[in-house]
């Protein structure tokens, strides 16, 4: 396989955009390198993780590793064998194999609003996949009113707020809560999932003020629920026809029962419509479009929970959702594959810098046993380049000036014959 490498430009535009890391997109997921399984002994997390100069590809069986999720009902325990959503006892959760497509420079849409869709709709670091508030019963089935998952299935959501659909495909409407520490409020909440315009998902905690000031708040939705008795019109004052009407509110059919009966207030919460905001956060201190996860004070869900109704970037249309065969995305181009610091060291494709911190010069070296010929960028805190790309080959380490540049934290960007990592450099003294 030949070496692949960006040209300059190229770099720099995907670099610049990535921001305070080089390609959050790539570093954040949660990779098995280990063999690590869960449900039912099958493969967790993600499997691999690939890239071309527009894209990431994901590839992922859907199923967490960790353990205090979904028990399958014959062991009587966690979720219930038959709830709203399985008139039928199902088998638990199946490895599904899919790939996912995610845009590595996201686009703001400034056209047409995108729909999020009643399926997937972006992912969670290891590989689980998200769907919206909604599910796919509505009322009457007139595609109208359409039943709150969380509402109506939340009986059968296992511990971890997950469940199995009926094509036995595990996965979340709301905040994945053993993903990640949630409730920790003493810091910007970490990425914990893309959504498929190439936008990061975020816990719910991020900086009172969107420039990064004012330390870390839950950040509140701007949804609320809509103060009515008949549900004849909908929240953007659409007047439905008879035919068209839901159910009066009552006991049965309570205000909330259906993702219709919330509406957007602007300036209520922090968010927008989407669920997100334009801010500062750890990977971007110069701002970036994220979106959160919403909470309300006891840390249940609080609607639209992930996203909201529509997308605030572009989500090309690449088989990540709609219909059967959603998730199953053909690389069809020139790809890279990022690799982790356990699979790069299980083949021996590692480098050695030194010294680390790095008062004046940086020495890059491959050990004896690395497979590849590389390329070496070294990039400030904002993805951006600061010195020119040096050569890696066995025998022949490279040395890399570093009197000048700013004292701080760095990264090594390393890529060559199909694959790609990054290492954190210190310039400084000891």
């Amino acid at each position: 396989m030949r070496l692949r490498l960006f040209s300059l430009l190229t770099f720099l535009l995907l670099a610049a955009a990535a921001h305070a890391q080089p390609n959050p997109q790539l570093a954040s997921w949660l990779l098995n390198t280990t063999g690590a399984t869960g449900f039912n002994g099958l493969p967790a997390n993600v499997q691999r993780v690939q890239y071309s100069t527009t894209s990431v590809y994901v590839s992922c069986s859907a199923i967490p590793s960790y353990t205090a999720g979904y028990v399958a009902p014959a062991s009587g325990q966690g979720t219930p064998a038959t709830n709203s959503w399985f008139p039928q006892p199902t088998r638990g959760p199946v490895a599904q194999g899919f790939t996912f497509r995610v845009p590595r420079v996201p686009q703001p849409n400034a056209g047409a609003a995108i729909n999020i869709p009643p399926d997937h709709v972006g992912l969670w670091l290891n590989g689980v996949t998200m769907f919206n508030g909604q599910d796919a019963a509505s009322y009457n089935n007139q595609g109208v009113w359409f039943t709150d998952a969380v509402v109506n299935e939340g009986i059968g959501f296992d511990r971890c707020n997950g469940h199995p659909n009926m094509q036995d495909e595990y996965h979340t409407h709301l905040n994945p809560t053993c993903l990640y520490n949630d409730r920790d409020s003493t810091r910007h909440s970490p990425i914990i999932g893309w959504a498929f315009d190439g936008y990061p998902i975020y816990g719910t905690y991020g900086y009172r003020n969107a420039n990064g000031t004012g330390g870390v708040k839950s950040m509140k939705s701007s949804y609320r629920q809509r103060s009515i008795t008949q549900r004849r019109t909908l929240s953007d004052g659409t007047v439905l026809s008879a035919s068209q009407y839901g159910p009066p509110v009552s006991a049965q059919n309570p205000i909330g029962k259906y993702v219709e009966d919330n509406e957007y207030v602007a300036g209520r919460g922090d968010l927008d419509a989407s669920n997100g905001r334009f801010c500062v956060t750890p990977e971007y201190p110069q701002g970036t479009y994220a979106y959160f996860v919403t909470l309300n004070s006891l840390y249940e869900g609080a609607y639209p929970y992930v996203l909201g109704k529509t997308y605030y970037g572009v989500a090309p249309n690449w088989g990540n959702f709609g219909g059967p065969n959603s998730g199953h995305v053909a690389v069809n181009e020139p790809v890279t594959t990022y690799l982790p610091l356990a699979a790069r060291a299980a083949i021996g494709l590692t480098v050695r810098c030194f010294p680390n911190p790095a008062p004046e010069q940086l020495t890059v070296e491959l050990p004896a046993s690395a497979p590849h010929a590389l390329r070496a960028w070294l990039l400030d805190g904002l993805g951006q380049p600061v010195r020119s790309a040096v050569a890696l080959a066995v025998g022949r380490p490279a040395v890399l000036d570093v009197r000048g540049l700013a004292a701080g934290l760095y990264f090594l960007w390393v890529e060559g014959e199909g694959v790609a990592f990054s290492e954190k450099i210190v310039v400084g003294q000891h």
